[in-house]
């Protein structure tokens, strides 16, 4: 190499360092670079010289477009310690971008005077998650004692003025939603203020009111909230339903057993509050002459409830089947209950002979869900019979196979021939071309995937018009031929599992659930049909059958890509195996609806091997269900994830913060107590009550290790 290449070398090289050392005009040219990258770097190294006169730059940089230069020019700011910036700082908090909302609150606790502190409490109640994090550890570095109780005693102030001077002096709709607001407080002043609206002229007010009443837990607005059950209008009555079982009232079970019978709008509530009120007697009997008294789409849940609990007297329900005109009533309580239900049997056979189609198929019914094979004679004549008037009703009109595809020119997707518009049937032919190729590409991926091909059924002959409901005296047999067992059972629903017919073949389908394994895994295979309806009776069926069904229920999951909804809404209602962890393990980060009832199964299975996923999905957040998630670490109660789980005690929402609280109180764990403590000042009565239980077990723990 030249001794000249060398020196022009040597010189760029010394050039390129200074310039990288950051000499002051270059880093005063950088705040101009067109890359946000390179003006935050300068105002960066701007900051460490530390100049007075550099202040106007960093102001000038808290105003850039790119976040990155603004959360430089926030903290720039505050190691200023210059009393004058508190203003922009106090904007910077409310930026856009989190980030920089964090840089704003640690540069406002080196400013170290009140105006910051009070900048910093105003936005404790205004921020997310992460920025009311950074906000309680800003003061604490600047050394306010109790730094989390106060601001959050602070929000919980400003929350109950506001919620009372909207209550005086806002529009309807906003003093509907205060009335409610001051009810969740929880506070006793709360109870003067919302009991004289109960009366209130406007309704919607006052069914608010009552709403709030519930949730604030004391038990003295009960005498004013129980003659509400007997006002005309619905939305009153529905909230004075919620606040009883909101306030877990056992003065209401007469109450509400009247209005559950009385077959209105409000029936259904009145039910929901009567099983969700805390168990005793009193009310087991209330639900048992509910299940008498309602109607059928009601009645049958109730009694199933009451088979869980052990059952129901069956003398009343002998009494209702000894006469025709009460059967229905007898009849639908047997459906529920079961096999416990089993010494009626004698009572309901002859019914399945009536003339009356309504007590036919309800007794029909009712002999399935006994589950005796004494009934299987009496089911099978009564199928020959059924199966015989339907094959009048199903006469071919062609003997032959129908083609399955259409014959040239008579594909209603494709343009005919001889029209003038030439573009359309080539755009026609594209589209077809298009969407061939589409599903050719899917059907290729769920190959690779091991995935079947799900594919709709073509018309295999022709059929006299057979309404649905016509077909449904058939369908309920085979459902029972399959709950009794019946001899030749298999292969009957075998041959009906391929039917023509949605309503037998889903029949089908779920009789042969009830066979045992081999009729299971007969079954499974069902869920790749595209009927939904079909779909979501065959999962509940299989998930009803125990380990096997939801077994084969878990096996699918991985197969089926539109439909795992369905599968694992009917696992929710039943509980999975133990296999199903790692299955729905993958689940988890998939997001959706799906997401979070894979979350629910991990808790209720307590599955500490889901724990890392977990806490993968509760750390990023944008997840989909973080109460679930909450809720499913607190009842795994692993400790491993109570760090994480704690950060959600500074969470905006009251209702995550409760779950954060619940979380730890199960784990059990000392984790973040001074959060805990603070949040005793909580506005949101749950939270507060999360919070001392969480501390008391947190305690009992620390008591329990010593």
């Amino acid at each position: 190499m030249r001794t000249g290449a060398r020196t022009f070398l040597f010189v760029l090289a010394f050039l390129l360092t200074a310039g990288c050392s950051g000499s002051r005009d270059q880093l005063l040219a950088d705040l101009q670079s067109p890359r946000p990258e390179v003006r935050a770097l300068a105002v960066k190294k701007l900051a460490e010289e530390s100049r007075p006169d550099d202040l106007a730059l960093f102001t000038r940089a808290a105003k850039d477009m790119a976040s990155i230069v603004r959360g430089e020019a926030a903290a720039a700011l505050g190691k200023s310690q210059d009393p004058r910036v508190v203003d922009l700082l106090g904007e910077l908090l409310e930026d856009s971008d989190v980030d920089v909302q964090g840089k704003a609150a640690m540069a406002l606790a080196q400013v170290r005077n009140d105006k910051a502190k009070a900048y910093l409490t105003l936005q404790y109640g205004r921020r997310g998650r992460q920025t009311r994090q950074v906000i309680v550890q800003a003061l604490k570095q600047a050394n306010v004692p109790g730094a989390m109780a106060e601001v959050v005693a602070a929000e919980s102030k400003v929350i109950w003025e506001r919620n009372l001077l909207t209550l005086n002096e806002g529009t309807l709709p906003e003093r509907v939603g205060a009335a409610e607001e001051l009810g969740k407080s929880g506070r006793p002043d709360a109870f003067n203020r919302l009991v004289p609206l109960v009366r209130d002229s406007q309704v919607i007010l006052a069914a608010a009111a009552v709403r709030g009443l519930g949730d604030l837990g004391d038990k003295r607005a009960v005498p004013a909230i129980l003659p509400l059950l007997d006002e005309n209008f619905p939305e009153l009555r529905e909230s004075a339903i919620t606040a009883l079982v909101r306030l877990q009232e056992p003065q209401a079970i007469a109450r509400l057993q009247a209005v559950a019978v009385e077959k209105s709008t409000v029936s259904p509530l009145a039910i929901d509050a009567l099983l969700e009120l805390p168990r005793q007697p009193q009310t087991d009997a209330a639900l048992c002459s509910i299940a008498l008294d309602a109607e059928t789409s009601e009645a049958i849940p109730v009694a199933r409830v009451m088979r869980e609990r052990g059952g129901c007297p069956l003398e009343p329900i002998a009494d209702r089947l000894s006469r025709p005109a009460s059967a229905a009533s007898g009849l639908q309580v047997v459906i529920g209950l079961g096999p416990l239900a089993k010494d009626l049997l004698p009572k309901v056979l002859p019914y399945i002979s009536q003339g009356d189609a309504t007590l036919r198929a309800l007794a029909v019914d009712a002999a399935a869900a006994t589950g005796d094979a004494s009934a299987a004679p009496v089911l099978q004549k009564a199928f020959d019979q059924e199966l015989a008037s339907v094959r009048a009703l199903r006469q071919d009109w062609v003997a032959q196979a129908l083609p399955e595809r259409y014959g040239p020119g008579f594909d209603p997707s494709q343009p005919q021939e001889g029209t003038s518009k030439g573009r359309e049937k080539q755009r026609g032919e594209k589209h077809a071309s298009l969407m061939s190729r589409v599903k050719a590409l899917n059907a290729a991926k769920a190959r690779d995937l091991g995935r079947p091909v799900v594919q709709q059924r073509a018309p295999t002959e022709l059929f006299d018009d057979v309404e649905s409901p016509q077909l449904e005296p058939l369908a309920g047999l085979l459902r029972a031929l399959g709950s009794v067992k019946a001899p030749g059972a298999m292969e009957l629903l075998k041959g009906f599992a391929g039917d023509s017919s949605v309503t037998l073949r889903t029949a089908a389908l779920v009789g042969l659930t009830r066979l045992g394994p081999e009729g299971v895994a007969l079954a499974k295979n069902g869920l790749f049909e595209a009927e939904r309806d079909l779909l979501k009776a065959l999962a509940q069926a299989l998930a009803e059958q125990g380990e096997a069904g939801q077994s084969a229920l878990v096996e699918l999951l991985p197969q089926i890509s539109g439909e795992k909804l369905v599968l694992l809404d009917a696992l929710s209602k039943t509980g999975a195996p133990a296999s199903a962890v790692e299955v729905l393990q993958k689940i988890v980060p998939e997001g959706g609806p799906e997401s979070v009832l894979a979350t629910s199964l991990l808790g209720r299975m307590k599955a500490k091997g889901a724990v890392p996923t977990l806490v993968k999905a509760l750390e990023d957040p944008t997840s989909v269900g973080r109460r679930e998630l909450l809720t499913a670490l607190g009842e795994i109660g692993d400790n491993s994830a109570a760090e994480v789980v704690a950060r959600d005690l500074y969470h905006d929402l009251p209702e995550i913060r409760a779950a954060a609280a619940g979380a730890l109180a199960r784990m059990g764990t000392g984790a973040q107590a001074d959060a805990l403590d603070a949040l005793k000042s909580d506005y949101y009565r749950r939270v507060r009550e999360a919070a001392v239980t969480a501390l008391a077990k947190t305690t009992t723990a620390a008591e329990g290790a010593r």
